[in-house]
């Protein structure tokens, strides 16, 4: 099969079509004929050498792919052969061919091509975890996610607003403000133009939930930002893993600093996010009330090419490769 390597640690140049075997799928794993793979965040921090996958897991990046169930491993009987799905994987996405649990397989909704079911998993599943269990959003209440035209910020608002929160994004310009609005946000703040925390401060009460993959000097000003009981969740830091905090807010409004890492979490967990969503969000996905915002699909070969999109920042929404 045709396969992306990373040659080295370093820039996009470093990823290579290169030839390997089918990859053979392990007792409670599916092997799948790949139609397409997302290309997301943590692909590019393992090309440069910062994100290894865990023990057992291809160094193939790519960790959400959509296509046919080939072969079965031993003791798996769902998805049956034949079987169009969706899966969240912990590696070996960016190829023709990839194992994945048997369990963190989805069905492709019915509305969805293979390559907008390949823009998924990675964002639904950080998702679903991370602002509806980690940072319990409830209806009525006021979320906030940083990065909003992002793969993970274009998923939050259309969940928070499909689950009867408010939504408010930040965003790097104006047309991204405008993308998120479009989306279902209730409010765009330009975070180059803005202040979120100040604006947030003069418009609103406070936010309930905060979803941040920024870190750095936004963490202060995320605490700033929460009403009391809120809740701050932490998943990346673009802008560095440390910060310096006043714990009086903390203390004084009873907030929780939360946060998690998908990828290295066990199949078990995964298993048990993914029927969670076929329960709760695949309705949603079937019904087209919401839908993968896409932004640019590239041809594996380019997978360079589509590492340097994203790294750019000028994406809307998701980066897929289209394999077949």
């Amino acid at each position: 099969m045709t396969c992306i390597e990373i040659s080295a640690p370093g820039g996009p140049e470093v990823l290579e079509p290169a030839l390997r075997p089918l990859p053979a799928p392990k007792p409670g794993e599916v092997l799948v004929k790949v139609a397409a793979a997302g290309v997301n965040r943590p692909d590019v921090v393992q090309r440069q050498g910062l994100y290894p996958p865990p023990p057992g897991a291809s160094d193939i990046p790519g960790l959400e792919i959509a296509g046919t169930v080939v072969a079965h491993g031993e003791g798996v009987s769902a998805p049956a052969l034949g079987s169009k799905v969706c899966a969240l994987v912990a590696g070996g996405g960016y190829a023709e061919y990839a194992t994945a649990p048997a369990v963190c397989c989805l069905p492709v909704p019915a509305p969805l091509s293979l390559t907008e079911a390949a823009a998924i998993p990675e964002t639904f599943f950080t998702v679903w975890h991370n602002v509806f269990e980690r940072g319990a959003l409830q209806r009525g209440e006021t979320f906030l996610v940083h990065g909003g035209a992002s793969g993970i910020g274009t998923t939050a608002i259309q969940l928070a607003k499909a689950f009867g929160a408010r939504a408010i994004a930040t965003a790097g310009s104006a047309e991204k403000c405008e993308a998120c609005v479009a989306l279902g946000a209730d409010m765009a703040i330009n975070y180059r133009t803005h202040d979120f925390a100040e604006v947030i401060k003069a418009d609103t009460h406070g936010v309930d939930v905060i979803l941040d993959m920024v870190g750095g000097d936004y963490t202060g000003r995320n605490l700033k930002c929460l009403k009391p009981d809120g809740r701050l969740v932490q998943i990346a830091f673009l802008k560095g893993p440390k910060a310096e905090i006043d714990m009086l807010p903390v203390m004084v409004k009873r907030l929780t600093v939360t946060g998690s890492t998908l990828r290295p979490r066990d199949v078990a967990f995964k298993g048990r996010l993914a029927a969670a969503l076929r329960d709760k969000v695949w309705p949603l996905l079937e019904a087209k009330t919401i839908s993968p915002r896409m932004d640019r699909v590239f041809p594996l070969i380019q997978a360079a090419e589509a590492h340097r999109h994203l790294e750019s920042g000028g994406h809307v929404g998701k980066i897929v490769l289209n394999i077949s």
